[in-house]
């Protein structure tokens, strides 16, 4: 599997930090300082007081696998040779949910409730894109 190939995101002020730090090997989110709730994605305001009141927290990278769907049809022309491949929404440890690609996972290994943990091997031009693959 390589990531060079992926679909590049699109940077802009809220989610720069957020890749920055990937490629530090370190998984950002956001925690409102009114509640102490965590969120993503990136957004400007918290989703739960709708003021800019929060900062930049480190993620501990564990979560749990919430659901997922496999891809049996290339969306993505730098894709294609992976199919079929799963695309988990992974319950953080700190709360919020993050739509990833299950890294070096079959769509068999997936299993809804199975622990994961971040890994960052890489991505397109230069960036990287943090992935979930089982606890280790």
């Amino acid at each position: 599997m390589s990531l060079e190939n992926r679909p590049k995101p699109v940077i802009d002020n809220w989610n720069r930090p957020f890749f920055e730090a990937a490629k530090n090997d370190k998984l950002l989110v956001q925690k409102c300082r009114d509640t102490g709730q965590c969120f993503f994605p990136p957004a400007p305001v918290s989703p739960f007081t709708g003021r800019p009141h929060w900062d930049w927290i480190e993620a501990s990278g564990k979560g749990e696998l919430w659901s997922f769907v496999v891809f049996y049809q290339s969306y993505f022309e730098g894709m294609k040779d992976e199919l079929p491949y799963p695309v988990g929404m992974v319950k953080l440890a700190e709360g919020p949910f993050m739509l990833t690609n299950l890294w070096d996972m079959s769509p068999d290994d997936a299993v809804i409730g199975m622990k994961l943990s971040v890994r960052f091997p890489g991505g397109p031009d230069g960036l990287v894109l943090p992935q979930f693959g089982p606890e280790v």
